[in-house]
């Protein structure tokens, strides 16, 4: 650290970052001071090719087993991608054109732009401005709550059809859950992102990721109680009984899961750590019940 003049202090560049970014004497620099109190340095070249679009190449071709290009797709879009494009050396195959049209329906923000014989490109245009990540988080745990309880309804009542519009809702639960993971993925690269959606603190981006996770398992679980609802219905139209006392027990048990849910997501929205305890009390009643 030097002293330039009376105003200012000055500290000396390493020559060697300077030469292997192109830096030199007479080009503009932005120094940005973060949350933290740390500063950080930014050529105005960087500034300016975050606005242009890095695009990502998929060969359709290396995608020989069921479900593996409709994973590399959800994988780019999760780790913030924007520009993807999906070759074959001869003709993309019919199953892959399906697994993309079917995928990126539940992908938010992502589309087909282009579809050609051997290429197919595929562009998401989410703002993270416009979301924030709290409101994504409750938007998540209301679905997630929904399935569960008309999952478990759908047991007592032995209704078929209320447990198949659950295991639709799960594709809902699941864009929600992929959209809240990429836009985690892109707050931990770029601060200026982090901010944009209300992540003010670093430590919120694990912990809202952990989060985002446990309630997308609520979210299996429920779809997955609703598929043994179906199987339930179809036994108990075979004449198959079951017993009264036993699905008011899973009815009980049902509601109270329910209400540890409710709580554990207020706790979260309100910084209530009582209720919080009273959620993690409940819980031991479960494994009781049970």
């Amino acid at each position: 650290m030097q002293r330039a003049g009376y105003s200012s202090l000055s500290v000396s560049l390493p020559i060697d970052w300077a030469k292997e970014v192109g830096l030199k004497q007479g080009d503009m620099i932005f120094l940005l001071r973060e949350k933290d109190n740390s500063l950080k340095l930014t050529l105005q070249d960087q500034l300016r090719r975050k606005t242009e679009v890095e695009e990502f190449v998929i060969n359709s071709d290396l995608c020989t087993e069921k479900g593996m290009l409709e994973r590399i797709i959800v994988g780019n879009y999760v780790i913030g991608r924007d520009a993807l494009r999906i070759i074959s050396s001869t003709r993309i195959m019919s199953k892959h054109i399906n697994e993309t049209r079917g995928i990126i329906r539940n992908l938010i923000g992502m589309s087909m732009v282009e579809a050609t014989r051997n290429e197919i490109f595929l562009q998401c245009s989410i703002d993270p401005a416009k979301f924030k990540i709290s409101m994504l988080i409750r938007r998540l745990s209301v679905i997630a709550l929904t399935m569960l309880e008309e999952g478990i309804q759908a047991v007592i009542d032995f209704d078929s059809q209320l447990a198949k519009d659950v295991v639709l809702r799960e594709d809902e639960a699941n864009a929600m859950y992929w959209l809240i993971t990429r836009l985690l993925h892109s707050a931990q690269r770029d601060r200026m992102v982090a901010e944009k959606i209300n992540l003010e603190e670093p430590l919120q981006i694990p912990e809202d990721r952990l989060i985002s996770k446990s309630i997308e398992k609520v979210a299996d679980c429920a779809k997955n109680i609703a598929k043994r609802a179906i199987l339930l219905t179809e036994y108990k139209s075979k004449t198959i009984s079951f017993e009264d006392e036993a699905v008011e027990q899973i009815s009980s048990l049902g509601k109270t899961i329910c209400e540890i849910f409710q709580k554990s997501m207020e706790s979260i929205f309100s910084g209530d750590i009582k209720c919080a305890n009273k959620s993690l009390e409940l819980k031991k009643s479960i494994d009781e019940e049970e």
